[in-house]
């Protein structure tokens, strides 16, 4: 058994493995946690289907997309996920984490308030307000 790279304190086959191998999460919390677990795991096909076509980043080229995400996590070390709060809604909803990361031993950690929408009953990642922590 192996811990969840969402540091749920769960494994993973009983935490985001199931949202990885094509179960869609049922709350914004959920898809979040997913998320960080799938950078961890250099999971890009993920990360671009969880991500709303609103989003900043997202791009019809999936090539470059996959590209520069797989780029991101083999640069990164993804060492701890802290909930600080989560609103939940129907259509919309927030999490505010901090990302514990480190980039060539420098610590690249985060907070960010993300937003999310529900689209056609799936949960999908539209963007973040970030402060550096």
């Amino acid at each position: 058994m192996k811990p969840c790279p969402c540091h749920s304190g769960t494994n993973y086959s009983a935490c985001c493995e199931p949202y990885h191998l094509g179960k869609h999460p049922d709350t914004a919390l959920q898809l979040m946690r997913s998320r960080y677990s799938a950078y961890a795991l250099g999971l890009a096909d993920y990360i671009m289907t969880t991500t709303h076509p609103h989003n900043p980043t997202y791009t019809q080229d999936k090539i470059q997309w996959k590209i520069e995400i797989l780029h991101f996590c083999q640069n990164i070390s993804f060492d701890g996920l802290q909930i600080l709060e989560f609103t939940d809604g129907e259509k919309e909803a927030y999490v505010t984490f901090t990302a514990r990361l480190k980039q060539q031993g420098q610590d690249a950690s985060f907070t960010e308030r993300s937003r999310f929408a529900k689209v056609d009953g799936r949960w999908l990642y539209v963007d973040g307000r970030k402060a550096k922590t």
